[in-house]
């Protein structure tokens, strides 16, 4: 058993409360119903009594049956609603470790292999908590019920039982040790494909311009192969383990019947007793075969378990409870910074940017200027070096109250799989309509979704799929003017866009920058020829330039006034 599942059922404490209380009433009315019926044998077929007279033995066996009958329902019941808990429990504290953690994480992780640890991994826990948990319960319980019952009536029977039921746990212990690894094997194999799946339908563009479709084709064929075999191996195991097991019960219960129906024969054993344990014997090994035949489903639980605690032992960045300060300026205090050990991408980094102002952050690709951003938003934490608000660490500040004073506008913008109206509410769910409408109007996306068959309910598809690429940097800037935050940081939110749908970004983004303070990470001339500082970030390092237009890298007529009214002024 796992015990850091077996820990998970706090969660659902009174439901698995009352499926132990359940197996232990089955257990019970299982005795009481072998008892009834070696009574009604004993007493008509051999002391000759008329039915009429053991008319009180049947209904105390029908009792028996029906108690049995509830009880192992009610047990099944109860399990149920403990699996549903723990795998709701657990998908929770996932995703929210997962927010925790931050993107920075989630870049060293495939996206697939998390999805189908989430998904299909979590699921396969069903068993471990429906089956395979209460089938422990019940290897413990019934048979130790049985066996304290078996040892007044008779002794022999009690050493026999005693002797042979640990056979049972053994065989499937060393069984379980090769079964464990190749669980863990087929869950790598079955992540493996999910994310290679995953990478495939969303490259699915790509691959078909550059006709490498069917060569994926055979690749997840191959993974497929790998998984289909790692699968057959656990089986293979999982059949070994029921046969040996149904093998051991099989002769463990015919030991039992041979040395009772000797000492019978001899009149060493009266005959209710004699029938009593000929009912319960095979019973009692019943939970022991039973809970071999569901040694497969733990084997499978303990492996997703594996891999979802590596997740939840990921420790976030540290949590703190103060309040945002009323700050005048942000400064970077000697930041240092490394994805890993040989790839710093900060070395000493020092800067400060003052409330109202615009701050540009120029540079070649790589230098560090996400990096940047990435430590403000709090995406990271510094590995040297501190952020500092009026002298105040940012570590210190409660993380949640940080991000409310911070909107982002990124050059590659998320749109969700809904409507319009439900993207541009994101940072203010319980924003009213009217609201929303004025932040379009400020984004001047107004006309454009307007102009969409549903308007503002019109869906977007995944990754807005459904817009062009102005049209979902203009929704992306009404959601941040929506959220009116003091703080603006903007990622190059103009790079991909062509002239015309570039200018009416820069218009609506320099409505959204008036009287905030602005961080931007740019490459193109119009966005830094309004910044108040200018910072060049390459290798790590940061240098100040001075603040004026940066000679353009494009040809100028791109930026007329013709083209670029804003420009102009």
């Amino acid at each position: 058993m796992n015990k850091r599942l077996w820990q998970e059922l706090r969660v659902a404490r009174g439901s698995f409360r009352v499926t132990v209380l359940m197996q232990l009433a089955a257990a019970l009315f299982l005795m009481f119903q072998a008892w009834s019926f070696a009574q009604i044998i004993n007493r008509v077929f051999l002391l000759g009594q008329p039915p009429a007279e053991v008319i009180g033995w049947f209904g105390w066996a029908l009792v028996g049956v029906a108690g049995r009958a509830a009880a192992t329902s009610a047990s099944t019941v109860a399990a149920a609603h403990v699996a549903t808990r723990v795998k709701a429990s657990l998908r929770q504290r996932t995703l929210r470790h997962l927010s925790a953690l931050g993107p920075a994480y989630l870049q060293g992780e495939r996206s697939g292999e998390l999805v189908t640890t989430l998904a299909d991994g979590v699921e396969k826990l069903d068993s471990y908590f429906r089956e395979y948990l209460p089938s422990i319960l019940a290897a413990l319980l019934i048979p130790l019920c049985i066996i304290l019952v078996v040892l007044p009536l008779d002794l022999l029977t009690f050493v026999v039982l005693l002797f042979t039921a640990p056979l049972i746990p053994l065989f499937m212990v060393l069984i379980g040790m090769a079964a464990g690894e190749l669980a863990r094997r087929q869950h790598s194999r079955m992540s493996l494909l999910g994310a290679h799946f995953t990478d495939v339908m969303q490259g699915l563009t790509t691959l078909r311009l550059l006709n490498r479709s069917q060569h994926q084709i055979t690749t997840i064929r191959h993974i497929t192969e790998s998984f289909r075999v790692a699968t057959m191996n656990v089986l293979r195991v999982a059949f070994l383990s029921a046969l040996s097991l149904e093998l051991l019960a099989t002769l463990s219960v015919a030991i039992v019947a041979v040395e009772i129906g000797v000492r019978l024969l001899y009149g060493g054993l009266l005959f209710e007793h004699a029938l009593f344990l000929l009912v319960v014997a095979p019973e009692f090994y019943m939970p022991l075969r039973t809970l071999g035949a569901r040694f497969h489903s733990g084997t499978e639980g303990a492996a997703v378990a594996e891999r979802l605690y590596q997740v939840l032992d990921t420790p976030p960045p540290a949590a703190a409870a103060q309040p945002v300060p009323d700050w005048q300026s942000i400064a970077f205090e000697g930041v240092h910074f490394a994805y890993t050990p040989d790839r710093p991408a900060l070395s000493g980094a020092t800067l400060t940017i003052q409330r109202g102002q615009h701050v540009a952050l120029v540079g070649p690709s790589g230098g560090g200027k996400s990096t940047l951003a990435a430590l403000l938003l709090r995406f990271i934490a510094p590995t040297q070096g501190q952020i500092t608000l009026d002298g105040q660490p940012l570590e210190q500040i409660d993380v949640e109250a940080w991000r409310g004073q911070l909107a982002w506008v990124s050059q590659k913008p998320y749109l969700f799989n809904a409507t319009i109206a439900e993207n541009i509410r994101m940072g203010q769910p319980e924003a009213s309509d009217a609201a929303v409408m004025a932040a379009a109007r400020a984004a001047d996306a107004h006309d454009c979704i307007l102009s969409l068959p549903q308007g503002y309910d019109t869906p977007i598809g995944e990754r807005g799929a459904l817009l062009s690429g102005g049209q979902a940097q203009r929704i992306a800037m009404a959601r941040a003017f929506l959220k009116d935050a003091p703080l603006l940081i903007l990622d190059e939110p103009t790079a991909n866009l062509d002239a015309a749908s570039e200018s009416q970004v820069i218009a609506a983004l320099r409505r959204l920058m008036h009287g905030r303070t602005v961080v931007s990470i740019a490459h193109r001339p119009s966005a830094i020829v309004h910044a108040d500082a200018v910072y060049e970030v390459r290798a790590g390092q940061v240098s100040a330039r001075p603040a004026a237009p940066v000679e353009p890298a494009v040809p100028v007529e791109a930026y007329s006034t013709a083209n670029n009214p804003d420009e102009a002024v």
